[in-house]
């Protein structure tokens, strides 16, 4: 009989995998908390959380419960001129918690159809006030997602190579590290006195697809102060950032100027159902509260406002928000911290950076990029090891679940260390 990988391999298509380099998958059939295990009965611990979703642990059983028990009641409805508790009691909850002065939810699929929605926002409210403001100010090398609009104010790279001629225009800025700070305030500033920027959109702290680049909250809060001074809607894209991964519940929290949309999904349900919000101020609700339909947000999916996935939203903010998580969260940070320390001063390592739970190892190389051949070692180190990595070409990177042991955490450390051990030989 055939196993699942082979079955797959016949009729799957994977994303962002090279198909013939990799023409076979590992197949998972059983996950429990941080652990996945495959056909053959090995165990991986899934050190980047399944692509940074899952933040309680595969298959918990509370959020099952609390799914199942949706599904026996409703499992979707329309949501264009409808509703359902889940939905609602899920949008008044993030309300609470979100940065800024939110006051509207607006559900979709997954963070690119969250970030394409707040787009949409961006441009349509001015258009709807009757002011000209057409482009969009974004960082160098960001990812925001793989719909269209999503990919223009992502910077451009192998992820939007074949589709460049199809992009609208973006102003980028630089990315801020350290010696180009002024530099990139400076060029955003420029930009911004033209007076045309509809919104400036970020990737707040952390840009995770860039190779996990992190940068200050002091700088995150001038980008916005600048903005907000000219008039500029701020999109705050965290789909990667939110629900506690640097520290606090959202990046936003580090500062003290507010966004005016933010973006989520990963995180929101804890991994275990798509979903997507885009958050909203009252001001920009009220440009589109009109009597003329020309001025109506057309955006919907058919699966918006799904409540068996706002359930699972509902459980995971329950597990989120207990005083235990939060403690769980400040330890890995904590553990992340004493880890790089014993990285300090490697000759193989270019940098070590750190933002709440998630942490970045930059090997040395001549020549960095996504597709890096040391990146196909590094990756199939850690499998033979039992873990789940996805180095960013040179750069290996942790973002685990929030139920990870200390024994797991120590085990992956001293599985980097052997690695740095081999590579140094």
């Amino acid at each position: 009989m055939a196993t699942i990988k082979e079955r797959d391999r016949q009729v799957i298509w994977h994303p962002y995998t090279p198909m013939k380099a990799w023409p076979e998958a590992i197949a998972i059939t059983k996950g429990e908390g941080a652990y996945l295990y495959d056909e053959d009965g090995k165990k991986y611990v899934d050190a980047i959380s399944s692509w940074w979703v899952n933040l309680h642990g595969h298959a918990h059983p509370y959020i099952a419960q609390k799914v199942s028990e949706q599904l026996a009641v409703l499992e979707h409805c329309i949501f264009a001129g409808f509703t359902h508790e889940p939905a609602v009691l899920l949008a008044e909850r993030l309300l609470d918690i979100l940065p800024g002065d939110m006051r509207k939810i607006f559900y979709s699929d997954n963070g690119s159809t969250a970030v394409e929605v707040a787009l949409k926002m961006a441009l349509q409210y001015w258009k709807n006030k009757g002011v000209k403001k057409t482009r969009i100010v974004a960082l160098e090398n960001a990812y925001h997602g793989d719909t269209f609009g999503a990919m223009s104010v992502s910077g451009r790279s192998v992820f939007t190579e074949a589709f460049t001629d199809l992009l609208f225009d973006v102003t980028f800025i630089p990315f801020p590290a350290k010696d180009q700070v002024s530099e990139s305030i400076g060029i955003l500033k420029e930009a911004l006195q033209k007076g045309d920027v509809a919104a400036l959109i970020v990737e707040p702290l952390v840009q995770g697809s860039a190779g996990m680049c992190m940068y200050s909250r002091e700088v995150l809060d001038q980008y916005f102060r600048v903005a907000k001074k000219h008039n500029t809607l701020v999109i705050a894209d965290e789909v990667m950032t939110g629900f506690g991964r640097t520290g606090k519940l959202f990046a936003c929290d580090h500062i003290t100027t507010a966004p005016d949309i933010v973006c989520l999904s990963k995180g929101l349900t804890g991994g275990s159902m798509p979903l997507g919000v885009t958050a909203t101020t009252q001001a920009i609700f009220d440009a589109f509260y009109e009597d003329d339909r020309m001025k109506m947000l057309y955006h919907g999916h058919s699966f918006t406002g799904n409540p068996a996935i706002c359930a699972a939203a509902l459980a995971s903010l329950d597990l989120l928000l207990a005083d235990g998580c939060t403690e769980q969260r400040k330890h890995i940070a904590e553990r992340h911290a004493a880890f790089a320390q014993t990285l300090a001063g490697h000759q193989l390592i270019a940098d070590v950076r750190q933002t709440g739970t998630i942490i970045a190892i930059e090997l040395k190389t001549d020549n960095p990029s996504y597709h890096h051949n040391m990146r196909d070692v590094l990756y199939r180190f850690f499998l033979e090891e039992g873990i789940i990595m996805r180095p960013l070409g040179n750069i290996i990177y942790l973002i685990p679940p929030y139920c990870i042991t200390d024994e797991d955490l120590t085990y992956i450390y001293e599985r980097i260390h052997k690695l740095l051990g081999q590579l140094n030989n």
